[in-house]
């Protein structure tokens, strides 16, 4: 049996928890500080100063005292230094109690979702870590696995990349579709209630993803790009931010067609993006929880962990994203049981580094 990776009272924990919190709280600070170059403008609307104060504020005094824990500990000093020293750079950019602006923010024309990677990464490493560590599939697996980060550099480009994204999809639907717009089709959709809008959209948003996920197996082109997100070979919570920046450029913005087309009411849409977010990083996740039934209703990490599998008899099954209704129509679903995938990646092995991958595709065989 492997050691293993984290045990309490080694200050192996607490170090890195406190790297975290004082790399993270900097990156807070600095969207108090510059929020119309660092922060989106779509959340940046629905925040509460006060609470987020409160939560930059908790999370330094904990980096805090987990960096002190270490030096107790003594045996991860490194770990503890660094994490005080980026607690103490948090305080001399202003803390929690950097000021920011008064007046109504204004939009620059380009900017850098820095506060989406601040939250998306504190709420997903303590929900997922979490799960993973009480209900792991493969318990042996470690947390700081090969390669976890490259993948988290991946994790960091596209959520800094989301403004972009945003304006670039925006403006595709808005000029290839817009005349496919339907005022008295979409106000029917909103008369429906809030749970019927959300199960059309996951619907129909998950019959194009599905159709466009397909394209880029069978296509020999879009498969190299493609690759790069398959050539995973230890799955968890952080496996699914690899993407070469193409295909995150296609997805986002055909992703973004039903949705705008169908014109639901803003709480259907929030709901929708919402559980899209956790579904994409738990479907990754080295989790086991039995899920029974629903299984053949919604795409699950034994669902989608087969569709990673290198093994012959998964390959190009389960593309569904959202739920393996598609899949059972198109006759591409691979669920062998209670069995999980033994070996992921893919049948060629791919460079190994960012920039090798960022390349891969454009390069001849």
């Amino acid at each position: 049996m492997p050691a293993r990776e984290f045990r309490f009272g080694e200050g192996k924990i607490s170090g890195y928890a406190s790297c975290a919190l004082g790399a993270l709280a900097i990156l807070a600070v600095l969207c108090f500080r510059y929020p119309e170059y660092l922060t989106t403008a779509e959340l940046r609307a629905s925040y509460d100063v006060d609470v987020l104060r409160q939560v930059l504020k908790y999370g330094m005094l904990f980096g805090l005292g987990f960096g002190f824990l270490t030096f107790t500990l003594g045996k991860r000093r490194r770990l503890g230094s660094i994490g005080v020293l980026l607690i103490l750079i948090a305080y001399a950019l202003g803390g929690y109690s950097v000021p920011a602006p008064d007046a109504v923010v204004q939009n620059a024309p380009l900017s850098f979702g820095l506060d989406w990677l601040v939250l998306a990464f504190l709420v997903s490493a303590v929900v997922f870590i979490f799960l993973e560590k009480v209900f792991p599939k493969y318990p042996h697996q470690v947390i700081l696995r090969p390669e976890w980060a490259l993948d988290v550099f991946y994790f960091c480009i596209n959520h800094l990349l989301i403004t972009v994204l945003l304006l670039v999809g925006n403006y595709f639907v808005a000029t290839v579709f817009g005349w496919a717009v339907s005022g008295q089709f979409q106000s029917w959709i909103q008369s429906l209630p809030l749970l019927m809008q959300f199960i059309v959209l996951l619907f129909c948003a998950d019959f194009v993803l599905y159709w466009l996920h397909r394209t880029f197996h069978e296509s020999r082109f879009l498969w190299k790009f493609h690759a790069v997100h398959h050539s995973v070979e230890t799955m968890d919570w952080m496996a699914g931010s690899r993407n070469h920046f193409v295909q995150a450029f296609v997805d986002r913005c055909l992703a973004m067609v039903p949705l705008y087309l169908l014109g639901a009411d803003k709480a259907a849409l929030d709901l929708y993006v919402s559980f899209a977010a956790f579904q994409a990083v738990y479907v990754h996740a080295n989790v086991g929880i039995p899920t029974g039934p629903l299984k053949y209703i919604l795409a699950t990490p034994q669902y989608h962990h087969w569709h990673h599998s290198s093994q012959k008899p998964a390959i190009d099954t389960n593309y569904a994203v959202h739920m393996p209704f598609f899949d059972y129509i198109f006759g591409t679903y691979h669920m062998p049981g209670d069995h999980w995938p033994t070996d992921y990646g893919t049948t060629r092995r791919l460079p190994r580094s960012f920039w090798g991958q960022l390349m891969y595709p454009f390069r001849k065989e």
